[in-house]
């Protein structure tokens, strides 16, 4: 099926579920697509959104973090699916799951986004007892999916070295080869935490929830703080909003680092490893795109080339 036969497809679902008498002579706006990836495409109909996951995504690890999204110990924190039929729809393969929709971060403007908001649902995240069934948090699984992707690409130039370099100085539970240590592992985390994992439900004026669960799981909570620590010590976050997040997670009892202090010796690794995922996604999309890294994507790579000189240590925040 095309990328333009599953939008469809998607969107229908999407209108259906938004509009389930609306028949044939419905007049109402044509669905809008979110987002059409690899790893999911997502459709909006009115008040209703329609995903299909990625290929392969399914079986008891999908339906243990859907289950989650629903659990009433995580409402208000994180948005839950609409009711659905069982088994769930599906588009080519892909599983499709509805969701109310929820107005998101504005991407452009990270001084203003809903920073504090996110580090105190992040906290309530980890607080809460995973589950005994729950897979594990595919953070590192992720990483390493980023690392094979950059070593495929075409040359991505003399930055590929550092990343790797950096990639190879990392535990070997950071590059999914083994389970995060104890006391680390046990922790209920979101997995993939960005600004875009946020939306305001009900639209446009609602709380501020936490959406996408594909990655969620049992871990090591420090994951889910990592990319705004790997941005602010790539210089790419001020530091004001980083000690804002890292207040207000702190202020809301996270888990994650001591509650005073440093916190770099417990996000070390985890900020390390995002810095590395987020190169070697960038440097990759470049080579296959045929073009040099852009300002912010060499960024990342010079985080790469100071973390490999300086293990194993996180190389000091940007200055300047």
């Amino acid at each position: 099926m095309s990328s333009a036969d599953v939008v469809r497809t998607v969107g229908a679902l999407a209108h259906a579920a938004a509009h389930p008498a609306s028949g044939t002579d419905c007049t109402c706006t044509p669905p809008v697509v979110l987002a059409d990836r690899p790893d999911g495409t997502v459709v909006r109909s009115g008040t209703v959104v329609a995903k299909a996951h990625a290929p392969g995504t399914g079986g008891p690890d999908f339906a243990e973090r859907l289950a989650l999204a629903a659990a009433p110990a995580l409402s208000g924190v994180l948005l839950p699916p609409l009711p659905a039929p069982h088994p769930l729809p599906s588009v080519d393969g892909r599983p499709v799951t509805l969701w109310p929709y929820g107005d998101p971060v504005d991407p452009d403007d990270h001084e203003a986004a809903p920073w504090e908001e996110a580090a105190v649902l992040l906290a309530r995240l980890h607080r809460t007892a995973p589950p005994a069934s729950l897979p594990a948090m595919r953070g590192p699984a992720k990483a390493a999916l980023a690392v094979a992707r950059l070593r495929a690409a075409p040359s991505a130039g003399p930055a590929r070295g550092a990343v790797l370099a950096a990639w190879a100085a990392l535990p070997g539970w950071a590059r999914d080869e083994a389970p995060a240590p104890a006391p680390r592992a046990g922790f209920l985390c979101h997995g993939d935490l960005h600004l875009g994992q946020l939306v305001r439900h009900p639209a446009p004026h609602g709380p501020w929830l936490l959406i996408d669960l594909d990655d969620a799981g049992t871990g090591d909570a420090t994951w889910d703080l990592a990319r705004p620590a790997a941005w602010y010590a790539a210089g790419l976050l001020p530091g004001t909003v980083w000690t804002r997040f890292l207040d207000a997670y702190r202020a809301a009892d996270g888990p994650a680092v001591a509650a005073t202090g440093d916190p770099w010796p417990g996000l070390d690794v985890a900020a390390r490893a995002l810095t590395v995922q987020t190169a070697a996604l960038a440097l990759a999309k470049a080579a296959e795109q045929g073009r040099e890294p852009d300002e912010v994507e060499r960024l990342m790579t010079d985080a790469c080339a100071r973390i490999a000189s300086l293990p194993p240590e996180l190389a000091p925040p940007r200055t300047s």
